[in-house]
């Protein structure tokens, strides 16, 4: 059988349990998902030559990383292809293009620094998410930033988010999509401290003066995301969920962001999401694989992940929760795990549309126990594959060639690269 006649019996059978897979794939080819510039060259950026460092670590050295800003959307270019859906691009500020030798700091950093970006946004048909970059650089005095005791310190990295900010608002303007500002640090202690709420009261007043560069709320969206702990911050996190948490719920236009490798084990981030969506309007959403902690795998077509879009999709939270990838696997080919991660996401997404969650509301507020528990079952075993082969074709990214289609590329271009 064909995909086309595969997908008309899976129609037919989805319509008998009151899905209309016709809509679920016309509605998620409109959702926008951002990709991760990162996953791409391992965190590292354009703006300096040192090591990985403040809290976060990729592991593994599998050749063909992208070395340039060229290499790098060469081959985000390259997983556009390989995958179905609408998309926005996550920068971090360590990605600017400096040209002709033009360096600028972090804190002196201007929307010219992006214009490579927003050309290659625009030449796609993308919006533009960011986050400022507070790791890695030579200003971290003692492994802080925004919490930092040292005045001097704090300040450049103010004026660095104040940066960022002014940057965010550029790429709206000009790709003609709001654009989220993810505010997160690695600031902590790796043993016990003294002092808990000194470094949070810094940290506070540092971001509110961030926040407080002048911006329009409908095309710049600021967010604060939490911790439970990072590498040399085992002990204590200063950005602690109750931190980032109550910090958005009391500054207006402020938006929490959930990263879901960024809790303890036993804490599901797919309850979480309806919980806040409760209070805040909107949300902002961080998709990864923790496995014994914030390891950054890549996503995987998972429970959790199944049950993430579910919260999603069945509170009718499309619009309303900013979703992006995060994670950096360096063991494995870099543009297989961009395009396994948003794949992934998609599936998820899409499985969600086709499930008849009207009736099953209304199974749970009938108290129908019983028959809530089969229908859910029998919506396990539903043709989905064949759904997602059909969203697949009509995207032009079929489900069956991409892998060859990367192996290709990791011959032709990755494996020169030395």
């Amino acid at each position: 059988m064909t995909v086309k006649e595969r997908y008309a019996s899976a129609k037919e059978i989805y319509a008998k349990a009151g899905t209309d897979t016709d809509a679920a794939i016309a509605k998620l080819k409109e959702v926008p998902v951002s990709l991760h510039c990162w996953q791409g060259d391992d965190v590292i950026g354009f703006d300096h030559d040192g090591p990985l460092t403040g809290g976060i670590q990729t592991t593994g050295s599998y050749p063909g990383k992208a070395r340039t800003p060229q290499e790098l959307m060469q081959d985000i270019e390259e997983v556009l292809k390989l995958t179905p859906g609408k998309k926005k691009l996550n920068l971090h500020a360590s990605y600017a293009v400096f040209e002709n030798g033009k360096f600028a700091d972090r804190d002196r950093l201007e929307p010219e620094h992006f214009a490579k970006w927003v050309e290659f946004a625009k030449a796609h048909h993308m919006g533009l998410d960011f986050n400022p970059t507070f790791f890695s650089h030579d200003k971290m005095k003692d492994g802080l930033t925004l919490s930092s005791p040292d005045e001097e310190t704090r300040r450049f990295w103010i004026q660095h988010g104040r940066a960022c900010i002014r940057i965010s608002e550029y790429f709206a303007k000009e790709t003609g999509m709001p654009c989220v500002m993810n505010i997160w640090t690695g600031d902590g202690s790796k043993d016990v401290p003294a002092d808990r709420l000194g470094p949070r009261e810094r940290y506070k007043a540092s971001i509110e003066e961030i926040i407080a560069q002048p911006h329009d709320p409908k095309l710049v969206k600021p967010c604060v995301e939490s911790k439970v702990f990072g590498i040399g911050v085992e002990s204590y996190t200063v950005g602690s969920a109750e931190f980032a948490l109550s910090f958005a719920a009391s500054h207006e236009g402020c938006l929490p962001l959930m990263d879901n490798g960024h809790y303890h084990p036993t804490e599901m981030v797919s309850d979480k999401i309806p919980a806040l969506l409760a209070f805040f309007p909107e949300i902002a959403l961080h998709i990864t694989r923790p496995v014994r902690w914030d390891s950054d795998h890549v996503v995987l077509f998972d429970d959790e992940t199944k049950e993430m879009a579910k919260e999603i999709v069945r509170n009718n939270a499309l619009g309303r929760v900013h979703m992006a990838l995060d994670y950096f696997d360096a063991s494995i080919n870099r543009i297989c795990a961009w395009t396994v991660g948003f794949r992934s996401w998609q599936k998820a997404l899409l499985q969600a549309m086709c499930t008849p969650y009207e009736s099953l509301k209304k199974l749970q507020d009938g108290a129908q126990w019983t028959e809530l528990m089969v229908r859910q079952e029998e919506q396990k075993m539903m043709p989905f594959g064949d759904v997602w082969n059909e969203y697949c074709e009509q995207c032009g990214t079929p489900e069956d060639s991409w892998f060859e289609e990367a192996l290709r590329y990791e011959k032709e271009v990755l494996a020169k690269r030395v």
